[in-house]
């Protein structure tokens, strides 16, 4: 184990933190594969009941490390950050996300995920995947239409503008927005509500408000055979580069 990844199981409830501060939990395939690794783990374990998603300092986690991305793409279905998204995609049980701060691509595409969602009045959020130059994930463009409507997710996938918490919770991307010092109480009292219920009428009462699984794993490989294509354009090519050099990408000559 990095580090980098932080489990604990007290009473019921797996807890996954991000534990990068320092790069804003920005994650690397290791990463990917830790939390994939603990996920798939409580999902057999009778013992526990409801999974819990949660960063540190002031960022749930800022999205791909761009530098890691590059240098371990995700270019087939085996790859730590695709395993990440099934494990997630498929968790039986209920999965609730304590929204820190910063939420940045997957940070935001997993809520898509999640079951109920707490985020602090700081929080951020944003999807820039067209921004530079790859395509939405994580089913986003099946779940994101369904939840907002096809005109508001329009707007944040394809303007790829960050949004507030307001916003977020407008939307119905979080249930609610609670003080930064409250949260994780707050999580931690819905959790226990929940480990405390019968868990088969559970798990398959959070499968039939997911609906038709295989529609959404058929998405998530859609997107991510899209994103493993894009990787290798021109496009991408110029917008990583602008990123290390600290500029704005230029796409006019494409």
């Amino acid at each position: 184990m990095s580090g980098h990844v932080v489990t604990e199981t007290a009473a019921g409830v797996l807890t996954v933190r991000f534990n990068r501060p320092e790069k804003k939990n920005a994650l690397l395939s290791t990463m990917y594969a830790e939390a994939a690794n603990a996920l798939k783990a409580a999902a057999a374990d009778a013992s526990v009941r409801v999974a819990v998603m949660t960063g540190t300092a002031d960022s749930f986690t800022a999205g791909n490390d761009l530098k890691d991305f590059l240098e371990n793409p995700p270019t087939d279905a085996d790859a730590p950050v695709f395993r990440f998204m099934r494990t997630l995609a498929t968790f039986p049980k209920p999965v609730i996300a304590a929204v820190n701060g910063l939420a940045v691509g997957i940070g935001t595409t997993l809520l898509l995920h999640c079951d109920l969602a707490y985020a602090v009045p700081g929080a951020k959020f944003h999807l820039p995947f067209v921004n530079i130059a790859i395509v939405p994930e994580f089913a986003s463009t099946l779940l994101l239409p369904r939840l907002v409507g096809p005109a508001r997710a329009a707007e944040l996938l394809l303007l790829g503008e960050p949004f507030t918490a307001d916003k977020a919770l407008s939307l119905g991307l979080i249930n609610a927005i609670v003080a930064p010092e409250e949260l994780m109480t707050v999580v931690a009292q819905k959790a226990a509500a929940l480990a405390a219920k019968p868990p088969a009428a559970l798990r398959q009462a959070k499968a039939l408000l997911r609906g038709n699984a295989t529609e959404i794993a058929e998405r998530i490989a859609l997107e991510n055979q899209a994103v493993a294509e894009r990787l290798s354009s021109a496009e991408f090519k110029e917008a990583a580069t602008a990123f290390f050099e600290k500029r704005a990408p230029d796409f006019s000559k494409f």
